[in-house]
């Protein structure tokens, strides 16, 4: 009796879009230590108006991207990836770097541009989910 060998799906973009998720949270967490090191906050937001920003747009990036990259695992898991979620991909996260910034009031277009580029880049994905699931693509 031969036993079927299980090789398991890599997928790619959904691996470099969770690199990048990891690097960008990372970026926002720094820039919230600068605050609070600069301030003398160790606990909470110490009243920082700057700080409430930024843990605010770390909270936002942390909120968004797990049910992202799951969409993102599932769709490409599904072989539905093709070259846009890719695309798709970097644009969810550039948008969360340009939410970052609009947080912060340097760039005010960009908490809307990120807003908008999470809430498309889910929902798109999502009616991919739902139509692949149900077999119309």
């Amino acid at each position: 009796m031969m036993l079927a060998t299980y090789a398991p799906a890599v997928l790619s973009t959904t691996l470099c879009l969770a690199a990048a998720g990891a690097l960008i949270n990372f970026w926002l967490g720094m820039r919230i230590g600068k605050i609070r090191m600069a301030h003398h906050v160790s606990v909470g937001d110490g009243g920082d108006e700057l700080l409430i920003r930024r843990m605010r747009a770390q909270a936002n990036f942390i909120e968004s991207t797990p049910i992202f990259l799951i969409l993102c695992g599932l769709v490409e898991l599904a072989g539905k990836g093709s070259w846009s979620l890719p695309v798709v991909g970097a644009l969810f996260m550039l948008g969360r770097v340009a939410h970052a910034f609009g947080m912060d009031g340097r760039f005010k277009a960009g908490r809307g541009i990120g807003a908008m580029t999470a809430y498309l880049a889910q929902l798109g994905l999502g009616v991919v989910a739902v139509l692949t699931a149900t077999g119309i693509l």
